[in-house]
């Protein structure tokens, strides 16, 4: 699902941010870097959806 996301953000930076972590501030902010130059709005989803890859990793690994 994650390689879905990272498509996403490449051609689309908000649709990879909003299919990761909804309609909050991180969400909102992926469309002022998108507006302002492409690259740093990819960027930033890139990086949102690892983050977050990460911290669901920790957490299910910690559950078990």
């Amino acid at each position: 699902m994650n390689i879905i996301r990272v498509i996403l953000a490449i051609l689309l930076p908000p649709v990879g941010v909003l299919l990761t972590v909804g309609l909050g501030l991180h969400f909102w902010i992926n469309i002022l870097l998108t507006i302002f130059g492409y690259i740093p709005g990819i960027v930033h989803a890139v990086w949102i959806i690892s983050s977050r890859a990460k911290e669901r990793e920790l957490r299910s690994s910690t559950y078990h």
